[in-house]
């Protein structure tokens, strides 16, 4: 038997944060989808709370095959990391954060579509679903807006909340998620950047839709404007640290702000006018755009932005860094 006639073992891991509230509906979704790929999939939470905050409440699907570990090393590198330990035997890894739901179907379109193109990954959109009202100036700006494409599109690296890995093309290339990055974010953006230097290939699966829920603390315009920063600096930042040499790293910082040298100007003109005139959506998206690009411009100089620094917390009991469905069931009360 070949091996293309040979079905994957499948791991999708969800990475959590003391955001306890939003897994019972998202283990729900997974485990109706874990039996539409064959062999059935695994469903693992990696919880990132030193405290283990989600035990107890993974607990309730433990019985149901939902595995839990919880890695203590602080930031969303290691957490990915950990996703990958756990998988070492498995052939294929999908990720999908604690604040998306899948659409019916996902999983079964994300493993079909890596069928049909063997790439070293296969990305599907994220859609948002706003959970409180927004200001016009906070839908306007366009950060909310996700792009799609056609299926099997080509890509240049995507993100890691909804993402197929394909673990053998992953291991043949020595690739792990940079723990440098862990606090400030971007990881997933170096991570895919270097799947496509080391020439492979992460492929569009448009029909694997991922919903992100977006909390109201986020619909504000500092929010935005952060957001729109770090997404600049994690790409110049990926790309600096992928150019090997320092004339090559000096060569990507040159073409950064020849780039920066035309659209931000091009950006500040649009908000001008868009002042004048009072349209509030395109006042926006020029303030997005400028904020994009100061970042693109910071992040190839090696200027990091903590969107994910944590304050301390007070020291709690800690939980085993990985237990079976037995011991989940006894730290649930169950």
């Amino acid at each position: 038997m070949s091996d293309q006639l040979i079905e994957p073992r499948t791991v999708v891991a969800v990475l959590t944060y003391r955001r306890t509230e939003l897994l019972p509906p998202l283990l729900d979704a997974l485990l109706a989808q874990a039996t539409t790929v064959t062999p059935r999939a695994e469903v693992l939470v990696v919880d990132n709370d030193p405290a283990g905050s989600a035990a107890a409440v993974v607990g309730a699907w433990a019985d149901r095959g939902v595995r839990y570990v919880n890695e203590t090393r602080p930031g969303i590198s290691a957490a990915r990391n950990r996703a990958l330990a756990e998988a070492a035997d498995a052939e294929l890894l999908v990720f999908l954060d604690d604040d998306e739901l899948p659409s019916p179907g996902w999983l079964a379109e994300l493993v079909g579509c890596w069928h049909a193109f063997g790439a070293a990954a296969v990305a599907g959109p994220v859609p948002a679903r706003l959970l409180a009202p927004a200001s016009p100036w906070v839908t306007g700006s366009g950060i909310f807006d996700r792009r799609r494409r056609p299926t099997g599109t080509l890509l240049g690296g995507a993100g890691a909340g909804n993402l197929l890995l394909d673990l053998r093309q992953v291991r043949s290339l020595g690739l792990s998620f940079d723990e440098r990055l862990g606090l400030t974010g971007g990881e997933d953006t170096l991570f895919t950047h270097q799947l496509v230097h080391g020439g492979a290939e992460i492929r569009w699966c448009d029909e694997a839709e991922a919903v992100e829920s977006i909390p109201a603390d986020r619909l504000t315009r500092r929010w935005v404007l952060e957001r729109s920063f770090r997404s600049g600096s994690s790409w110049s930042r990926a790309e600096v640290l992928l150019a090997g040499n320092p004339v090559r790293r000096w060569r990507v910082r040159a073409v950064v702000l020849a780039k920066a040298g035309v659209r931000i100007p091009q950006a500040a003109l649009s908000f001008s006018a868009a002042l004048a005139s009072r349209q509030v959506a395109r006042r926006a998206r020029a303030l997005a755009t400028l904020a994009s690009y100061a970042g693109l411009v910071t992040g190839a100089f090696g200027f990091v932005f903590g969107e994910y620094a944590r304050t301390p917390v007070a020291a709690a009991q800690p939980v085993p860094a990985a237990i079976d469905s037995a011991e989940v069931l006894r730290v649930a009360g169950r």
